[in-house]
């Protein structure tokens, strides 16, 4: 039995998570910026459709891309070294989590609805939620969004309109996590192009031992700025 949320009731402890569908844990509640903070600093995400009650998850195993770990192919460091694009951060917010929730060629319908792009535009104003972008020609190209707690990074989704636009965004994201010491990516469920770029899976106990170190430490406010050299 899945547990249903009432206004201002905690979540149950992962232990209560199914395993059928992997790590389905409570339904309900809300997507206030107090419930999803909460919610990630416990190891749980959101997912859901829009036919769907809000729906709460903590997967075992858990896929994360250890900043160290990230794989460069030969070819992406070549698109790195020799393209023409900009790298920014938080300058587009809205509509980078506007355009992840495009469906997609293999898709139908999209989990990121109205209610999810209002509830993480508000934890962008918070400074929680944050962007990375793929300029190229003064275009958007490709980025991705996610939620930073701590020196912890969850990635909630990404997209690309160029090839490698989304990689490039991914490569400079991980590679400023590693220069402000941040431990961890939250990649939450395995896709074999997430292994491609050196995520792994590791048990949920793992997972959530490092995160409560992680979360921990000081949080980086505000709209978040790149450093310039983060391709060597």
């Amino acid at each position: 039995m899945i547990r249903w949320l009432h206004p201002g009731e905690p979540f149950p402890p992962l232990t209560e998570a199914a395993t059928d569908p992997n790590g389905l844990l409570a339904a309900g509640g809300d997507l206030s910026a107090a419930r999803l903070t909460d919610a990630y600093r416990r190891g749980i995400f959101p997912w859901f459709s829009p036919d769907q009650p809000i729906l709460w998850w903590s997967p075992d195993p858990r896929m994360v891309l250890i900043p160290a770990e990230l794989n460069i192919t030969r070819s992406l460091n070549k698109v790195l070294r020799n393209s023409d694009y900009e790298v920014r951060a938080d300058s587009a917010f809205s509509e980078v989590i506007a355009a992840c929730a495009e469906p997609r060629a293999t898709q139908n319908g999209t989990w990121i609805s109205a209610e999810m792009i209002d509830a993480y535009s508000e934890l962008h104003a918070g400074g929680v939620a944050h962007s990375i972008e793929t300029w190229i020609d003064g275009e958007l190209a490709g980025g991705l969004y996610g939620v930073a707690l701590g020196r912890m990074f969850y990635g909630e989704s990404m997209f690309t309109r160029t090839s490698n636009a989304s990689k490039i965004a991914l490569v400079h994201l991980v590679r400023q996590l590693e220069r402000w010491q941040f431990g961890m990516i939250d990649c939450q469920m395995y896709t074999s192009h997430l292994a491609s770029l050196g995520a792994r899976e590791i048990p949920r106990t793992a997972f959530m031992r490092n995160l409560q170190e992680l979360v921990n430490y000081s949080h980086l406010p505000g709209r978040w700025n790149l450093d310039r050299d983060l391709i060597d």
